[in-house]
């Protein structure tokens, strides 16, 4: 089964929240890497911690849980949904946001039990479909074109207009907009700790205190230390820690 799943808890009523954190923290597989109290807070930390899912209550201020479902379809990295509200009336329609599960309040422990392995095996099914398709490399394009496995690539930086992606020993130099680059690399283990850098989480081996609270990178496969802006710190630890 799957090492981890991050999950975001959404719900404008704070021990709703809480019981549902509890709940979840006896489950091994759960990290909880945030909470939200409204809609417009959910799509900020949805992008900011890029959860695997988010809890999404139905009824609350301003943005409704089904609203706040219809933007996160938009992102990126798309998080699976599970719909934990007290109203058992919205099953129908939460399920047309192509949701995974419909948890009724007060939480039931057989029927959150029965939501986890779900979504256990739903990201499992999703790792192998992934795993079985075909390695996909990046070309870069210049006199001739060279391919490139996502896999080896360290780090992708933006130079005076030109894209330069790092492998161990070596340097390559690319036209592509780096958010071209990062839109292609989005199945893979990538992520922005600067607008002008984007990391392959699985070569990350350090993370050093700066100034300012600020911190610097160090990667397998290369001396260079990367600057990690202090705004995408936290969302990064998010990321890269059990």
């Amino acid at each position: 089964m799957r090492s981890t799943i991050s999950v975001l808890i959404v719900d404008d009523e704070r021990y709703s929240r809480e019981e549902l954190s509890h709940l979840l923290s006896t489950y091994p597989p759960i990290r909880i890497v945030g909470e939200a109290e409204s809609g417009d807070q959910c799509i900020t930390k949805a992008i900011e911690l890029q959860p695997d899912v988010i809890f999404l209550d139905i009824e609350m201020p301003k943005r409704n849980g089904m609203d706040t479902a219809s933007m996160l379809k938009e992102l990126k990295k798309t998080p699976l949904i599970v719909f934990a509200t007290a109203y058992p009336d919205f099953a129908v329609e939460a399920f047309r946001q192509e949701a995974v599960d419909y948890l009724v309040k007060p939480f039931d422990p057989q029927e959150l039990d029965e939501t986890v392995q779900r979504l256990e095996r739903y990201l499992l099914s999703k790792q192998e479909e992934l795993a079985g398709q075909t390695p996909f490399k990046l070309a870069i394009e210049g006199e001739e074109i060279v391919y490139l496995n996502p896999h080896n690539i360290l780090f992708i930086y933006r130079d005076n207009r030109v894209s330069k992606i790092v492998v161990a020993g070596k340097e390559y130099e690319t036209k592509t907009p780096l958010k071209e680059l990062e839109a292609r690399l989005k199945e893979y283990s990538f992520f922005r700790i600067h607008k002008s850098y984007l990391v392959n989480l699985n070569h990350v081996s350090r993370l050093i205190p700066w100034f300012n609270g600020a911190y610097q990178l160090e990667m397998d496969g290369t001396e260079e230390l990367l600057s990690v802006s202090r705004n995408y710190v936290k969302a990064l630890r998010a990321q890269l820690e059990l």
